[in-house]
């Protein structure tokens, strides 16, 4: 563990308007993979003006690698990049998911894989120095504070999306960002 003191991390937070966007994601879930790609066209679409998208990292033990990835993405947040760096690992971790992922959840080439192997090939792709990050020794408060953060919402699967704190279950990974801003209202 890393004796990291005086960290932060960023909270992953996009756009600055009064309606907030809540994305619940799972970062090796295929269908939060599909939503998270969305975000920036839904940004773009619904004006930053006007929304705020915040994501939440819901971690799923039936997505082997989950807390591992999970635990990535949150400690990328921490480096000088920020949001920006949690963003490029997601973004990463969606362009090879099948590479941080079990073959029907139990098998496949990852069952030989170690941790320190699925943080290396994240670091590869991403270009994001992870290593040193993810070894904070209390980097776990942030990881929980996304875990009780998604319980207290009733948050069970991914994606999930709220909307001004509500969860809206018509919203899905499948439908057209015009869908989401409609939603939005």
């Amino acid at each position: 563990m890393t004796q990291v003191t005086g960290w932060r991390a960023d909270p992953l937070v996009w756009g600055h308007g009064p309606r907030l966007f809540e994305m619940f994601l799972e970062p090796t879930c295929p269908f939060s993979v599909r939503a998270f790609g969305k975000m920036d066209a839904f940004l773009a679409a619904a004006g930053e003006e006007r929304v705020t998208v915040r994501l939440t990292m819901q971690s799923q033990p039936w997505h082997m690698y989950s807390g591992v990835v999970t635990r990535c993405v949150i400690a990328a947040s921490t480096l000088p990049g920020g949001r920006e760096s949690a963003r490029a690992v997601l973004a990463a971790v969606g362009a090879h998911r099948e590479e941080f992922e079990f073959a029907h959840h139990c098998g496949g080439p990852n069952m030989e894989a170690t941790p320190r192997q699925i943080i290396a090939r994240l670091e590869a792709y991403s270009g994001v120095a992870l290593a040193e990050a993810f070894a904070i020794a209390d980097l776990d408060r942030e990881i929980k504070r996304h875990c009780r953060y998604a319980r207290q919402n009733g948050i069970h699967v991914s994606p999930t999306f709220m909307i001004d704190g509500l969860v809206d279950p018509a919203i899905g990974s499948g439908d057209a960002v015009a869908d989401w801003v409609t939603r939005l209202g």
